[in-house]
């Protein structure tokens, strides 16, 4: 683990009395900062609840060599987060190791919140959080530690990641944990908390918020200016048209069904569209290999290319003319509030908090080998590469339709998603479960927040 920074440092050496003087204390834990929306999201809470009457930690695991590090994100955030390097593989039985690290650390910060987000440092966290909050002489007395626990679902991880017998095991610590070792569930979409909460019958209704995600929305000022950056990259003529994906390229992004769906629009759309089509893969992973290797198989060398990770998503969604998501699951994807920011429209496979993003359909819900549209972008069923190539001809051929979707996309980012509401509105769950401590008296009022409170 990194040495403590100075300000860690005075955190951890408070006394209890001391500390209640004091600002509340979050310490927040995530296993990585691997490249996606949670890294980004974890980057900004930390960094934005200082000027809201708090004191905010980060604790990570280390990024393995297979993914790409936001590392240099925190840091431009002015985050500097405490490393516990086992904390980034998967549950197993060293985790013992981790969870005495977590345990130890917690004593010294003494926080008032503690904060999981993902799965891993969910499940690690949490336990650890119980630890702090009973093993102490005043449980004796019915007086454990002062202590509260939120935990984030970016997403969930009980279908399409494991197999069936690991899911369950999965699904049977998160139901015990929701109901010993938390005191409030964030989900980042009403349709996440459909799914954990109804369909998998995780925890209460009554301990879910709803807090949707945010987004620097400065940074996409101007995107139209930007457009040619990335087609000149590419040496695209002007009648040029890119569709992209981005993302991790990990297995539930289903990458392998982007690549399906460029072979069959070359094949059986494009010549009739009359205007050349070529498919973007933005992001890094260790699927790479096989995907260029099936991208090569398919004979898509001139259609399909890879660009790797990139950290300028100002620049190259604006030479974006639609934006392609086809994953097995989501929470909310990060890829899509970014191109809306940017006023490119989404085409996407209907699942998790897509249907918040993009809106209900107009009619009927897509069927097998058709598409939908929504308000603000198409969807398809889940691994449709028929419906998928019938509603990206829709967009393609329709420069209006794809226009309309990126200006009600850019307002709907706009009324709901910029960072600064994320941070009103989680600064509201943690003061809603801390009444007891005092609270900033300059810390700004909780104005224009989404959160919502489920009331059980």
């Amino acid at each position: 683990m990194k040495e403590l920074s100075a300000s860690h440092a005075t955190l951890a050496g408070r006394s209890r009395v001391g500390h209640d003087l004091h600002r509340p204390v979050v310490v927040r834990i995530i296993a990585r900062m691997n490249v996606g929306g949670p890294a980004q999201h974890v980057a900004w809470l930390t960094s934005g609840l200082r000027g809201a009457g708090f004191e905010s930690v980060l604790v990570t695991g280390s990024v393995p060599a297979t993914e790409d590090d936001m590392g240099y994100f925190a840091a431009a955030e002015d985050v500097q987060p405490i490393v516990i390097p086992e904390l980034s593989r998967e549950l197993g039985p060293k985790d013992a190791v981790v969870l005495w690290k977590i345990y130890r650390l917690l004593c010294r910060l003494q926080p008032d919140v503690i904060h999981t987000h993902t799965a891993k440092a969910g499940a690690v966290g949490r336990a650890a959080a119980m630890m702090y909050r009973w093993l102490t002489p005043g449980t004796l007395i019915g007086r454990p530690r002062r202590v509260r626990v939120v935990h984030t679902y970016h997403g969930h991880i009980f279908h399409s990641y494991y197999g069936r017998l690991k899911t369950r095991v999965f699904l049977a610590i998160e139901r015990a944990l929701a109901r010993l070792a938390t005191d409030r569930l964030v989900v980042i979409s009403p349709q996440q908390f459909r799914e954990i909460h109804d369909t998998f019958a995780v925890g209460r209704a009554g301990q879910y918020a709803i807090v949707p995600l945010g987004l620097d929305l400065s940074r996409f000022a101007g995107a139209a200016a930007r457009r040619s950056l990335l087609r000149n990259e590419l040496a695209c003529e002007p009648d040029d048209l890119l569709v992209g994906i981005v993302g991790r390229l990990t297995e539930v992004k289903n990458h392998p069904m982007f690549l399906q769906v460029a072979d069959r629009y070359r094949r059986q759309y494009a010549e009739a569209l009359g205007r050349r089509v070529r498919f973007v893969v933005i992001g890094g992973g260790q699927l790479e290999p096989q995907l260029r290797a099936q991208a090569h198989a398919l004979g898509l060398a001139d259609e399909v290319i890879f660009l790797g990770l990139r950290t300028d998503p100002e620049n190259f969604y604006p030479g974006l003319d639609v934006l392609a998501l086809t994953s097995l699951n989501e929470g909310t994807p990060l890829s899509i509030l970014e191109a809306m920011a940017a006023e490119r429209p989404t085409i996407s496979t209907q699942v998790g908090g897509v249907v918040d993003l993009l809106g209900s359909p107009h009619g009927a819900e897509p069927a097998a080998g058709d598409y939908a549209l929504c308000q603000r972008g198409i969807t398809v069923r889940s691994g449709d590469v028929d419906g998928f190539c019938k509603g990206l001809d829709r967009m393609l051929r329709d420069e209006r339709l794809r226009a309309d979707f990126g200006r009600r996309g850019r307002e709907f980012v706009e009324n709901g998603y910029t960072k600064e509401r994320l941070v009103r509105d989680v600064e509201q769950v943690y003061e809603s479960l801390i009444p007891w401590k005092r609270q900033n008296p300059a810390a700004p009022a909780a104005t224009g927040s989404a959160y919502e409170s489920i009331e059980g």
